[in-house]
């Protein structure tokens, strides 16, 4: 039996799990602006640690598992903007003439101020590979060689598109930015918000669909009536949960604000309905990073 064969160590596998937990915040944070989106790039995250833990035999040293996730999380972005057509190729100039990015400067230090807090839509208006880069070097922090070896490119190369992208993405910051569409909730989740706020969990449960899906990262993906309306049993013993309607990349969901934390909501989730059934959830309570970057609008019912 070669190694590639054997079952995975119990013990290796948990240490794994708990390290990739940890890293999760960060994955989320290149993810989600490799795909304009904090709901796409969790999907990505949620991916990638399927596939690593599927793979988790080819991890020859457990020291490499930051880079080893990244790549694949980076890999498995790309292949998804590969299938939506959005990856454009661009040649690759000679490295335009900057200081070296890794030397502390006050114009460089201003950069990255400002690629940390561009909303994460925006940096879909870079090409991938300046995508990348920029998301690498000024909102994670990365060395330049690191970079290079996540991206297969040369340290020039890296300095290239990092310039480049760094020189857009201060354009794109500039521009003004569109105003907000005003929303009104539909039927379906007011009356869903309503029923979650007045407690009343049997109401909740009559609007599940038969083949209804809940997904949540910290559990396997439930299907059904049963086992989905346990769902409602957690949060029928915590107090303090209040739901809003809101708005977030052109899709309804609901925003939960609790009691005695900050002013703003805690996570969200998002519902697919069957006319006027639940067919899926998606309960972030568990991946509270998620709505760090979110942009989140609250609609007045």
């Amino acid at each position: 039996m070669n190694a590639r064969s054997k079952p995975l160590d119990a013990k290796y596998q948990a240490e794994f799990l708990a390290q990739a937990r940890e890293l999760r915040p960060e994955l989320h944070r290149y993810c989600s602006r490799l795909m304009g989106s904090v709901v796409d790039g969790e999907d990505v995250v949620q991916d990638t640690m399927a596939r690593a833990l599927q793979a988790l035999h080819e991890l020859q040293e457990p020291t490499v598992l930051r880079a080893w996730l990244f790549r694949i999380a980076h890999n498995r972005a790309l292949d998804i903007l590969r299938g939506r057509a959005l990856r454009k190729l661009e040649p690759i100039d000679a490295a335009v003439e900057i200081s070296d990015p890794d030397t502390p400067d006050p114009l460089l230090t201003l950069l990255q101020h400002e690629a940390v807090n561009t909303a994460v839509s925006r940096f879909t208006e870079l090409p991938p590979a300046q995508r990348s880069v920029v998301v690498l070097k000024d909102v994670l922090g990365e060395p330049l060689l690191d970079i290079a070896a996540l991206l297969d490119l040369s340290v020039d190369s890296v300095k290239a598109h990092l310039a480049r992208g760094r020189a857009r993405l201060r354009e794109i910051s500039e521009r003004p930015v569109p105003p907000k569409r005003e929303h009104t909730p539909s039927a379906a989740v007011a009356r869903f918000v309503m029923h979650f706020n007045q407690r009343d969990w049997p109401a909740l449960r009559a609007l599940l669909a038969s083949d209804v899906k809940l997904q949540q990262s910290s559990h396997p993906v439930r299907t059904g009536t049963k086992y989905v309306g346990t769902f409602f049993n957690t949060y029928a013993k915590t107090d303090g949960i209040r739901l809003t309607p809101a708005w977030l990349e052109k899709r309804e969901v609901i925003a939960a604000f609790e009691c005695g934390s900050a002013p703003g909501p805690a996570y969200f989730m998002w519902l697919e309905w069957r006319k006027d059934r639940i067919v899926f959830i998606r309960d972030y309570r568990y991946d509270r990073y998620v709505i760090r970057d979110a942009e989140l609008v609250m609609v007045d019912g």
